[in-house]
């Protein structure tokens, strides 16, 4: 069965706002919110940075039916593993079967601004990978003893944990991390946008090696795609809303050790709007936008999540649920 989510970008809008669109989209019939967790924003310039985890919780306290996930949260640098178990496991219990902790290896522009010396993509993959066990053996075991390569543990206690764990998601741009999703997530986690041969040719065949290993399918995970997607009447504005985000466009060569949100800034202010309109669903006709979506659920994800670039996310949830949400849900 196919679920439809919404993103609330931490990066553009403060918390009380966030809160008010978190609220909505349950009451526009979106089935899950999913918040991104950053220290800074990608744009220095009216951006914003509330706590994924504390927002949570008060969303959890303000809807009745939603699902709730970070997409993504690093349990490496800023967060110990063994603090993100303690937390989610509280969350799973105040919110039950509606909590999900969506992991990945970070963005410099979270963690060195506290003093974090950035590490090669190689340690970061390690750090995940430990983080993730540490996160497993907290939640189902007791008085854990752990002595890896970056954390140790002294019978250590999750006191308060829900009976079933909350699911954990991994993030994965690339096959490595993506074929460890496959291996030990209970979901996995991509964005939309890039060239489709990444998805058919690397992605998905790595997911599947994953799963395999593990004795399973990827049947057996929620693949969950972050879709960009900008949908307005007026083709004017929808293109003109994907600046705010053009950062998104830069190669990973271009911004992955960029930790200044004023240089990020730049970086993205620079690119044209056809560019920034690139990693984009850009389209007004409720049925070609549909259709440009529809290739992700070929591909076989079963979990979308939107993410729209607009300043009025009121506006976009209420299209959305209106004129998107009823058109996909007869796909499956």
């Amino acid at each position: 069965m196919l679920k439809f989510g919404y993103k609330a970008s931490a990066e553009q809008f403060g918390p009380r706002e966030l809160l008010d669109y978190g609220i909505q989209a349950e009451q526009n019939g979106f089935d899950s919110v999913w918040v991104s967790d950053h220290l800074q924003p990608w744009r220095h310039d009216g951006g914003h940075a509330p706590n994924a985890i504390a927002w949570l919780g008060a969303l959890g306290a303000s809807t009745e039916r939603v699902q709730l996930g970070t997409s993504v949260l690093t349990p490496t640098f800023r967060y110990h593993p063994g603090l993100v178990a303690q937390v989610f496991a509280t969350l799973g219990l105040l919110n039950p079967d509606r909590m999900i902790l969506g992991v990945g290896s970070g963005e410099s522009m979270n963690e060195v601004p506290l003093g974090v010396e950035w590490p090669e993509g190689k340690e970061r993959f390690a750090r995940l990978k430990e983080a993730i066990e540490i996160i497993k053996l907290l939640w189902s075991e007791d008085r854990v003893d752990y002595n890896g390569q970056f954390w140790t543990l002294d019978k250590a206690t999750i006191y308060d944990k829900p009976e079933k764990p909350v699911p954990l998601y991994v993030a994965g741009s690339g096959p490595s991390a993506t074929r460890m999703a496959g291996r030990v997530g209970d979901g996995y986690i991509t964005t939309s946008g890039k060239a489709p041969e990444l998805y058919t040719d690397k992605l998905m065949p790595a997911l599947n090696e994953g799963a395999e290993k593990a004795g399973r399918t990827i049947k057996d995970l929620d693949l969950m795609m972050e879709v960009k997607v900008s949908f307005d009447p007026d083709r004017e504005k929808a293109l003109e809303a994907t600046r705010y985000w053009g950062a998104l466009a830069l190669k990973p060569e271009e911004k992955s050790d960029v930790d200044d949100p004023i240089e990020m800034q730049r970086l993205a202010d620079a690119l044209p709007t056809e560019r920034t309109a690139s990693r984009f669903i850009v389209s007004t006709d409720p049925e070609e936008h549909v259709t440009a979506i529809k290739r992700y659920i070929d591909l076989g994800f079963t979990h979308l999540v939107f993410h729209a670039p607009g300043p009025d996310q009121s506006r976009f949830l209420k299209l959305y649920g209106e004129q998107i949400l009823p058109l996909l849900r007869k796909l499956g």
